[in-house]
């Protein structure tokens, strides 16, 4: 069955996936987000601009988080695995945006009522 021109290819989709683990607690977290084609040249701004291929640290720490991040473009993917000490520059704009990105909106504050003016006793009404 062919597919339809409108519907969405998964394989020309724009995923970038960040997890990060570790710490104290041990605990994880993700956050991934896959953005609407207009906005898929700022992202892939972003992602070229980290250093993908340069060495990656050895020494990790104790307690320390361990930042992974996934990305997979058209006909690319691409895998790295940060220390918490390595997450700067490009790196961190690229996660921060991700995770802004997968944070729900703030539902909007309520106005609050306003207060009625004081009436003045002394006033003749």
């Amino acid at each position: 069955m062919p597919k339809e021109l409108d519907a969405p290819d998964d394989d020309d989709r724009l995923v970038v996936a960040v997890v990060r683990s570790g710490g104290v607690a041990g605990i994880s977290r993700r956050w991934t987000v896959a953005p609407p084609r207009p906005e898929i040249d700022v992202w892939v701004g972003l992602i070229e601009r980290c250093p993908w291929d340069a060495p990656q640290h050895k020494d990790r720490g104790a307690d320390r988080y361990v930042w992974s991040i996934q990305v997979r473009m058209p006909q690319q993917v691409r895998e790295r695995e940060l220390a918490d000490s390595e997450l700067q520059g490009a790196w961190r704009e690229l996660v921060e945006a991700v995770r802004e990105a997968d944070s729900p909106s703030p539902s909007p504050t309520p106005a609050p009522s306003p207060i009625p003016p004081r009436e003045d006793p002394a006033s003749p009404e």
